[in-house]
């Protein structure tokens, strides 16, 4: 089998590569910045290739022998259609770390187009959205009436520069859950909750996370709100802060800054770790709740992107979530990943 890591250079893709090394994988390396890849192939001993997503044919010429595509290159807002469009073009199946909302809707709606060319379009199989989507599935499975669905989840450790501009992308845009069955727009922290983590309960805030369009698909369970710490103060300022952002001045600065950003380093990286708590209850009061900790949330990406790759055989074409496409104890299969009881209420 032919792989390869798109956006090899930036710091989760060359996480994967390095990864990928150390298992005795060979997959060829690519990105758009000729030097950085090439540098980071000789290193790695690795087969290269540079091309851009904004040249159709020369992407789905350079994905023509390629069999999977980690594609680690965002923000996926821009980057994932391109891609996508390139590997049906190829009949490459097609892996992202994405944790946009949007983007997974988009991934979504090329389903049949995936099945018409034999292609598995897996978007969201780093931290965003495994540990929550397979906790997500887990939840279904023990209380399969459900009809309310909220998961927080907790990392450690910092971000890194791509993360950052993604999260500058959609800062303007406030919260976003999922009622009835549809997604609707919320004030950024409109409700908050404890969330019974596995090493002590937390104050969490409602955010817009992946699992609003991934968790719905993977379960059916039509109200779902995601969550994370954040200070109340910043859900406050959120009414003033979010139309700056939502300006072409106010994205560039955010996104300069972020860019500045280096992402934790092994050190840190090795003493922080990940957290993730869930809750269901269906109409007449049925309550289950599921916890989960794991490394830290870039390892456990890299970690889950390789392991994806070698699992992708047998799976049905289509736009599938990580439990759809894996079921929902793929997490326990990764590194460092314990799934038990939340702390009491």
């Amino acid at each position: 089998m032919t792989w390869m890591v798109y956006g090899a250079n930036g710091f989760t893709g060359t996480l994967v590569a390095e990864l990928a090394v150390r298992r005795g994988l060979r997959p060829v390396l690519a990105g758009r910045d000729a030097a950085k890849v090439r540098a980071l192939a000789e290193r790695l001993e690795l087969e290269h290739r540079v091309f851009r997503l904004d040249d159709p044919e020369a992407a789905a010429a350079a994905l023509a022998d390629v069999d999977v595509v980690a594609h680690c290159a965002g923000p996926f807002s821009a980057t994932s259609g391109p891609m996508v469009d390139a590997c049906l073009e190829s009949r490459t199946h097609y892996l992202d770390i994405t944790g946009e909302i949007d983007v997974f809707e988009a991934v979504s709606a090329r389903d049949e187009a995936a099945k018409a060319a034999g292609v598995v379009l897996l978007p969201g199989i780093g931290f965003d959205v495994v540990p929550t989507d397979c906790v997500a599935a887990m939840l279904h499975e023990a209380l399969p009436t459900a009809t309310h669905l909220d998961l927080a989840f907790l990392v450690q450790g910092g971000a890194s520069a791509g993360t950052a501009r993604t999260a500058v992308e959609g800062s303007g845009g406030g919260g976003r859950v999922r009622r009835d069955g549809e997604i609707r727009g919320v004030r950024l922290g409109h409700r908050r909750r404890t969330a019974h983590f596995r090493d002590r309960p937390r104050d969490v805030g409602a955010i817009p996370w992946g699992d609003v369009s991934t968790a719905y698909r993977s379960t059916g369970i039509p109200n779902i709100t995601t969550f994370t710490t954040i200070p109340g103060v910043l859900t406050r300022l959120q009414p003033i802060t979010a139309p700056l952002l939502r300006t072409g001045l106010g994205q560039r600065l955010g996104k300069a800054v972020a860019k500045r950003i280096g992402g934790p380093n092994d050190a840190t990286r090795g003493r922080t770790r990940s957290e993730v708590f869930g809750e269901v209850w269906d109409a007449d009061g049925n309550r289950v709740r599921l916890a989960l900790t794991g490394p830290n949330a870039y390892d456990l990406t890299a970690d889950s992107v390789v392991k994806a790759v070698q699992r992708l055989d047998g799976t049905a074409p289509g736009a599938h979530t990580p439990s759809s496409a894996f079921g929902a104890d793929y997490v326990r299969a990764l590194d460092g990943v314990v799934v038990g009881e939340p702390t009491s209420a």
